[in-house]
C-alpha cells in the first residue's frame, strides 16, 4: 500500500535564522574501544557477547538519505540534539542513507552536505564546531560528518543501525521499489552489486567499531502486480525460491553474505515485501491476475510497503552458519497514513493480528523462527483510530519484547509528524510519553547497549545492568536537617521547617527536613532538629 512521508525542508533561510541560537563545541572522544558490543541471534531473541538478552528500542532520524547528505536539523547544533535524545532512552538510532552516498564516499568523492551550519567563531556563532573545517574555513563533506556524528553516539552510548532508505540521495527516495535499476546523478545506475560493495565498503571501514551495529539492507521493498498476467513484473520486489534480480530474498542473502564476510558479528536487518502470493491456495508470482477480484478473490496477500514477510514461512533467508545475524523487520502503520481495510472496524490486538499482523510478520516471533524489529512504527497523536492502532502496538511490542526503532525524531515527516518540534528542541511529551513504556529501561534508568558507557546521563551501561549496579534513581545525598541546602544544619534550617509548616509553598529539600522519615514535613520533624541543635 502507498505510504507517503512527505518531507518538509526547513533549510537554507530557516538555517541562517536560527543557528545562532544555538551553540556548543564537542571534541570527538573514542570513549569506549573494546570492540565488545557485537549482537548474535538465537530463535527469537537477541543476545550480547556473553550470552544475555538485549532488547534493540530507539527511533529513526532521517536526512543522510535526502538531497541535503545530512541529518536534517543540521543548521541546529547536533550534538545537543543527540544528547536530548540518548537522555531520553533511544538507545538505536536508525539511520536511513542513500546508496549514491555510500558509493561517493567508497569512491573518495563524498558528496557535499547543505542546509549545515558550521561555525566556530566563539562567543559570537558556535554551532556543530566540529562540523566546521578550519584549514578551508568551509563546512566538512558528508562522509567526515558522518564520522563524527557516530563519534557522538559513542560518546553517549547510542547504537546505530544503517538502513539504505533509497538508491539515490532524493527526499521522496523511498518510493522507489527496488534496490537496483535507479540512474543517479553523481553515482550513475545503481546495480545490484553497486548496493553490495557499498555496504561491504562501510562494512568494512566499522568492522573495529561496534557503534554500528546492524543493517538494515533495504528499506521497503515494495511494488505489485498489474493486471496483464504472466511472470512477476521486473519493477516488483517479490520473495520466492528464485534467483531472479527483482527477488528480494535472493538478494538480501547475496548481500549478507558477502557483508559478513568482511564482518560476521553485524545483524542484518531484513525487511519483507509489498504483496505475497497466496501459496496456501497453489498461487505463485506467476499466477494470472483476476480483473478487480479482493479479499479472498484476490491472489495475493497485501500489506505495508516492507511489512509482508510471509514469505519466510515458505523461503526462510538461509545465511547457512551465520543465521545467527538474521533480524526479520517489518514496517506497520496506523490509520493516518492509509486506511487499511484492518481499521474498518472497532479493531482490537487481537483483530489485527487476526487480520493482518500474525500471519504477515508476528507469527515469526510467536514461532521462534527469528526476532523481530519493528524498523518503522508512529503517527500521529489523534486521539482516535491512529493513536489507538499506536498503543496496541507498543504494548504488543512490550509484551513480546519486540524490538523496534520508531518513526521519527524529525519534526518534518508529513504523514506521523516527529518526536521533536520544529525548533528541534522541545519535545512533543504527549508522543513521548507514548513511546516512553517501549524503552529499553530499569528502576527509572535506560539500559543501553554498550558494555562500558552508560547511554545518557540518565541511563546505564549493559555491564552496570547484568552486574547488578544499577544506580539509585536519585543519588543526591541526604544530609538530614540541612533544609536549605547550604551544607550546613544550624537555626537557619530549624527557622526554613517552621515556615514550611506554615506555608507549604516554601522551597525546602524535603528529603534533608523529613528528620523522622515518615515522608511528611511537619511539628515532628521542626522538633527533632530543634532538640539536635539544643543537644550540641
Amino acid at each position: 500500500m502507498i505510504k507517503l512521508k512527505r518531507v518538509i525542508s526547513l533549510l537554507c533561510v530557516f538555517a541562517v535564522l536560527t543557528a545562532f541560537m544555538f551553540a556548543g563545541t564537542f571534541t570527538v572522544n573514542a570513549a569506549n574501544t573494546n570492540n565488545d558490543d557485537w549482537l548474535h541471534c538465537k530463535g527469537d531473541k537477541i543476545y550480547d557477547m556473553n550470552g544475555n538478552e538485549v532488547w534493540l528500542t530507539g527511533a529513526n532520524w532521517f536526512g543522510f538519505n535526502c538531497s541535503e547528505n545530512v541529518f536534517h536539523g543540521a543548521w541546529y547544533d547536533v550534538k545537543t540534539i543527540l544528547t536530548s535524545v540518548a537522555d531520553r532512552g533511544i538507545g538505536l538510532l536508525r539511520i536511513p542513507i542513500s546508496t549514491e552516498l555510500l558509493y561517493s564516499w567508497m569512491a573518495g568523492t563524498p558528496n557535499k552536505v547543505s542546509s549545515v551550519t558550521a561555525a566556530n567563531n566563539p562567543p559570537y556563532h558556535v554551532c556543530n564546531p566540529d562540523f566546521y573545517d578550519t584549514a578551508t574555513g568551509k563546512t566538512k563533506n558528508s562522509m567526515e560528518i558522518f564520522d563524527i556524528i557516530m563519534g557522538y553516539c559513542k560518546e553517549l552510548g547510542i547504537k546505530v543501525m544503517i538502513d539504505v532508505h533509497s538508491p539515490d540521495a532524493n527526499n521522496s527516495g523511498h518510493m522507489y521499489p527496488l534496490w537496483y535499476g535507479l540512474t543517479t546523478p553523481t553515482a550513475g545506475v545503481i546495480t545490484t552489486q553497486k548496493w553490495i560493495d557499498t555496504l561491504v565498503w562501510l562494512a568494512n571501514k566499522y568492522k573495529n567499531d561496534d557503534t554500528i551495529l546492524a543493517f538494515d539492507l533495504k528499506n521497503e521493498p515494495h511494488g505489485k502486480r498489474g493486471y496483464t498476467g504472466g511472470t512477476a513484473p521486473s519493477d516488483m520486489a517479490k520473495w520466492d525460491n528464485s534467483t531472479d534480480e527483482n527477488n528480494w530474498k535472493y538478494a538480501a542473502e547475496k548481500c549478507s553474505k558477502a557483508i559478513l564476510a568482511v564482518n560476521p558479528k553485524l545483524l542484518m536487518v531484513i525487511e519483507g515485501v509489498e504483496q505475497y502470493p497466496k501459496t496456501e491456495k497453489g498461487y505463485t508470482y506467476d499466477t494470472p491476475d483476476v480483473w478487480g477480484a479482493s479479499g479472498d478473490a484476490a491472489p495475493w496477500h497485501g500489506a505495508w510497503w516492507g511489512g509482508n514477510l510471509r514469505g519466510v514461512k515458505d523461503y526462510p533467508v538461509n545465511l547457512g552458519a551465520l543465521n545467527s545475524q538474521i533480524v526479520y523487520s517489518p514496517h506497520d502503520y496506523g490509520p493516518s497514513v492509509y486506511n487499511q481495510t484492518w481499521f474498518d472496524k472497532d479493531f482490537t490486538t487481537q483483530t489485527l493480528l487476526d487480520d493482518y499482523w500474525y500471519d504477515s510478520w508476528a507469527y515469526i516471533d510467536d514461532k521462534g523462527i527469528a526476532p523481530l524489529l519493528i524498523g518503522e512504527w508512529g503517527g500521529h497523536m489523534d486521539a482516535g483510530k491512529n493513536q489507538k492502532w499506536m498503543t496496541l502496538l507498543r504494548d504488543y511490542m512490550v509484551k513480546n519484547r519486540i524490538s523496534h526503532t520508531f518513526w521519527c525524531i524529525n519534526p518534518n515527516s508529513g504523514d506521523t509528524g516527529g518526536l521533536i518540534g520544529n525548533d528541534w528542541a522541545t519535545w512533543d511529551e504527549a508522543k513521548y510519553a507514548l513511546l516512553k513504556p517501549a524503552l529499553w529501561q530499569a528502576n527509572g534508568k535506560f539500559i543501553g547497549l554498550d558494555h562500558q558507557i552508560p547511554l545518557g546521563s540518565k541511563g546505564i551501561s549493559l555491564n552496570q545492568y547484568y552486574g547488578g549496579t544499577i544506580p539509585d534513581p536519585d543519588p543526591d545525598p541526604v544530609l538530614l536537617g540541612d533544609a536549605n541546602e547550604d551544607g550546613a544544619v544550624d537555626i537557619l534550617d530549624c527557622a526554613l521547617i517552621k515556615q514550611y509548616i506554615l506555608n507549604p509553598e516554601t522551597k525546602i529539600n524535603k528529603k534533608n527536613a523529613d528528620m523522622n522519615s515518615d515522608g511528611e514535613i511537619d511539628a515532628l520533624d521542626f522538633a527533632a532538629l530543634k532538640a539536635q541543635l539544643l543537644k550540641g
